[in-house]
């Protein structure tokens, strides 16, 4: 089994989609409610902003001791975040159980015993890179001229290919 997760922040879901092994696609297997939300539509550029990242992220770290019962840590600030040259971008970007959060992606403790439970056994069974995509919307022409004022426009649109990809193909583009 592989699995792929993609967060929408305007649908306030964690989708977790999963194929077996050699399957062309992805499949929904189930959407985990945010059980809260920080920040606002854009993505995150520095330290202590309170905002989730925008972007194409991997998991890169299991943690079963975390103070919000287990998580899976994202690799935020990956080379994109990286190469928009901030000083100090923050980092420890997290999926993980509770209710609070200042910048991560709260799914209950329920939700993230699941979720963890599914990147473990997809681990396991050899998927090696377990992607996470965020965007702030549904990354269309007709959403993005709903926020054609936004200063991060020029940002979201180079998200747009990736979000097409998927939706066309239900397998991740690679980043």
């Amino acid at each position: 089994m592989e699995i792929f997760l993609r967060l929408i922040k305007t649908n306030r879901e964690l989708e977790v989609w999963a194929r077996n092994q050699g399957a062309r696609s992805f499949k929904l297997l189930h959407r985990y409610p945010l059980a809260a939300t920080s920040g606002h539509l854009g993505p995150k550029r520095r330290a202590g902003d309170r905002q989730v990242p925008e972007g194409f992220y991997e998991i890169d770290r299991f943690n079963p001791q975390s103070d919000y019962h287990l998580s899976l840590g994202l690799n935020y600030p990956n080379a994109a975040d990286r190469a928009l040259g901030e000083p100090n971008p923050g980092g420890d970007i997290f999926i993980h159980g509770g209710e609070v959060t200042i910048g991560c992606l709260p799914i209950t403790d329920l939700g993230i015993e699941e979720v963890y439970l599914l990147a473990v056994t997809a681990r396991a069974a050899g998927q090696t890179v377990i992607p996470v995509h965020i965007f702030p919307f549904p990354i269309t022409e007709t959403e993005l001229a709903k926020h054609a004022t936004s200063f991060h426009q020029a940002f979201w649109r180079e998200l747009m290919p990736g979000y097409t990809y998927f939706e066309q193909h239900h397998e991740p583009a690679h980043y």
